[in-house]
């Protein structure tokens, strides 16, 4: 399957709706480098009287943490004996471990198109995707997905994430784990982000070393890092955030790295902290300018994350990260991810952010329209200022950004012949339009659609 056609370079976009007006604009881009453009000048558009309702664009989106090589599991043919039976962590674990035994080249090549065309035709310019390099999958993973980010490169930006799911300091494959981990690191430039899971170690000690010896490698080699952590709702056990926190903050990270960021992903045992706890969490990160971001994955954590059985069926919380509130209250950088899409951790959901945007309406009960704009900001600009391509995170398009747009049509999806507007950012979010009412514009050229948008008119370079 090959990646979207996209058109020549677009000199200007003429005739949308951008946030905070009720006019419509031109868009003008430039292209100061061979690869790279930008949005040059925003002016008013001369209407043509016509009564064809202008697009709104917005920024493009991001996937801030997704596991390119588990994506689909359930939708593979030679996966079939492996769908849940019971639905827990455990056997989320199991089955994908039996799953990775089966992975080749072409099915994890067949599986990962399946994601990036699903992900691109959403919106999506951006990603940071997980790869196993384990015992298991040796580098298998890992080799596909730079197929995968080459052929893939001009239509979205893939960061891969060179990933620790299983122990690489305890259980018999710990060391052997680790050192493929070392030769991937080694080996491959591709390689943007060093990725562990410190829970799955068999104790609090190993745990630590595991992030310890994350952080360390991540400074030697000048990458980003990433922990799946915390990942439980056990009042009982220690939260290692702080572990990652003093660490961060004795290695000396932001006076070694100016570029490098840290991503903390999951953290549902977080969600027991009190609002003290939390205080105490953003004034450590401030003081110390550590480059901290948390992800929330709802979808995930709703489904997986319960506590240990506290009386009974009717007493099981669930717990995700309350990311608006860690934002507004705690002014902690925080955004929200897809993480896994049809697998056996996650088997509901889509690929689209937005689908995972209006989620988060219900889920941190968060239906103002400032709420939506910012639940837009976590799928989108915050999460691509998350993992270190962009320091802008408003929805505002403005001069000096980065032309990666979508651009959201008033189109019929119902075949009546019938089609509602969405005008604001809070209609597109409450509920997101199809994907073919959307055009998705990466480093200012557009996908190239079956059909056509004659709401707005693109002049090309």
């Amino acid at each position: 399957m090959p990646p979207p056609k996209l058109s020549k370079k677009i000199e200007s976009i003429q005739g949308v709706r951008l946030v905070g007006s009720s006019s419509t604009w031109n868009i003008k881009l430039e292209y100061p480098s061979d690869s790279l453009g930008t949005i040059a000048s925003i002016t008013p558009h001369e209407s043509s009287g016509d009564d064809i309702p202008p697009p709104l664009a917005l920024p493009a989106l991001t996937h801030p943490h997704i596991h390119l090589d588990k994506a689909f599991i359930h939708n593979a043919r030679e996966y079939s004996h492996l769908l849940p039976c019971t639905g827990t962590f455990q056997e989320a674990l199991s089955f994908t471990t039996k799953a990775k035994e089966s992975f080749t080249e072409a099915d994890l090549l067949k599986r990962g198109e399946w994601l990036l065309a699903e992900s691109v035709s959403s919106g999506v310019t951006a990603m940071r995707a997980f790869v196993e390099v384990d015992h298991t999958v040796q580098l298998t993973c890992l080799q596909a997905a730079i197929t995968l980010k080459s052929q893939w490169s001009e239509a979205c930006h893939i960061q891969i994430a060179c990933f620790a799911q299983d122990p690489i300091f305890s259980s018999e494959y710990g060391e052997e784990n680790r050192t493929l981990i070392k030769k991937a690191l080694d080996t491959y430039p591709e390689i943007d982000v060093l990725g562990t899971t410190p829970y799955v170690e068999s104790s609090v000690e190993a745990s630590k070393e595991n992030i310890e010896w994350a952080i360390d490698r991540a400074l030697i080699l000048d990458k980003h890092v990433d922990f799946h952590l915390d990942y439980n709702l056990d009042p009982g056990k220690e939260a290692l955030i702080w572990h990652v926190l003093q660490t961060l903050q004795q290695r000396g990270w932001t006076s070694r790295t100016t570029r490098r960021r840290v991503m903390l992903g999951h953290c549902t045992r977080l969600t027991l902290l009190t609002d003290e706890e939390w205080n105490q969490i953003s004034r450590f990160i401030h003081e110390n300018n550590l480059p901290v971001s948390f992800v929330g994955l709802p979808t995930s954590d709703l489904y997986m994350a319960a506590p240990p059985d506290q009386g009974g069926p009717h007493q099981r919380p669930r717990g995700t990260l309350r990311v608006p509130e860690l934002i507004r209250k705690h002014n902690l950088d925080a955004v929200i991810g897809v993480n896994n899409v049809g697998n056996a951790f996650t088997p509901w959901g889509s690929a689209d952010p937005l689908f995972l945007a209006c989620v988060g309406v219900g889920v941190y009960q968060a239906g103002a329209q400032d709420d939506a704009r910012l639940l837009y900001e976590c799928v989108s600009t915050r999460a691509r200022a998350a993992i270190g391509l962009s320091a802008e995170t408003s929805l505002i398009v403005q001069p000096g950004v980065c032309p990666d747009l979508v651009l959201f049509h008033d189109r019929d999806d119902t075949g009546c012949g019938i089609s509602r507007p969405r005008t604001s950012v809070a209609q597109v979010v409450w509920d997101p339009p199809v994907r073919t009412s959307r055009s998705v514009i990466t480093n200012g050229r557009v996908q190239v659609k079956l059909s056509g948008f004659d709401d707005v008119k693109f002049e090309y370079a």
